[in-house]
């Protein structure tokens, strides 16, 4: 048996649905998702191992329009160059919405001379599909696409289809990751990624996006794992939000953070998280580079 393996970047704006998609196809929680618009803040490598295949999936930050802080052009800069180096492309949408940044996202995909599939995501939410249809076109029709698949990332539907319309664009060559691994990034680097997806979720339309996690340490002793996290804000009104009434709001972060942190290591976890206000750190290269923004 010939064994297979190649890149595939998961590319699209923000929101429609890359986390979601790669952790369907992993089987297991890899990329955070909250329904709030730029979650994903680093390219994620999600590693899926089947038969004589090995398929290396980039989850990238959404693309979304110039401007703004250094964080953002950071995550655009991530998300873009994710192009180069890849066998082929999954640009993901939004069969609901498509705009301008859809439109960016594919001007920057015509670039690349990569086959690329469109994945049409939240099918689900259709009660009808034959009304689907006059979209699938207008959309087809925006470039040369080497397949499109009408999918659910929610559900699964229709993954498995679209793994097998991958198959043909993995070179021959052998296997760069054992077959259990799903990921080339750290634990502690999840766990850190775990415990803003919790902010994200638990602090509602409140949440400051200029809020980041750093493990300041994280070792194990005796048979449990003791991690220390820093909370970074800009504001200290952020600190506020984060941190609740008499704590509780930071409590309940951490709580479910440390959950999630235990199914992960599949060890148990005490989790200290601590608040700090860092004003202009999303515009701070010195401090981005330190939080790996310019990995």
């Amino acid at each position: 048996m010939i064994s297979k393996c190649g890149y595939i970047a998961l590319v699209g704006r923000p929101n429609v649905g890359k986390s979601t998609l790669l952790n369907k196809i992993l089987k297991q929680k890899l990329s955070i998702t909250s329904r709030k618009p730029q979650t994903t803040r680093h390219a994620i490598r999600g590693v899926y191992t089947k038969d004589e295949y090995q398929m290396i999936f980039v989850d990238t930050p959404g693309v979304h329009q110039t401007g703004g802080k250094e964080m953002h052009k950071l995550m655009n800069q991530a998300a873009l160059t994710a192009l180069y180096d890849v066998d082929v492309i999954v640009f993901l949408v939004d069969p609901f919405k498509f705009n301008e940044e859809d439109e960016r996202v594919l001007a920057n995909i015509k670039k690349h001379d990569k086959p690329c599939i469109l994945a049409v995501n939240k099918i689900d939410k259709l009660a009808d599909k034959d009304a689907l249809l006059p979209t699938l076109e207008a959309l087809h029709a925006k470039h040369d696409f080497t397949a499109l698949i009408p999918l659910s990332a929610k559900t699964g539907k229709q993954v498995e289809t679209l793994l097998e319309a991958l198959k043909p664009y993995m070179p021959e060559g052998p296997h760069l990751f054992d077959e259990d691994d799903i990921t080339d990034r750290s634990a502690r680097f999840l766990c850190a990624e775990l415990l803003r997806e919790k902010i994200f979720r638990l602090c509602g339309q409140e949440l400051p996006y200029a809020t980041t996690v750093e493990i300041e340490s994280f070792a194990k002793k005796g048979k449990a794992f003791h991690i220390q996290a820093l909370i970074m804000v800009d504001k200290e009104n952020h600190k506020r939000m984060i941190i609740g009434e008499r704590g509780q709001k930071l409590k309940a972060i951490a709580s479910q953070a440390r959950l999630d942190m235990e199914r992960l290591i599949e060890e148990p976890v005490f989790l200290k998280c601590f608040c700090k206000v860092k004003s202009g750190w999303s515009d701070d290269m010195r401090t981005l580079r330190q939080l790996g923004y310019d990995d």
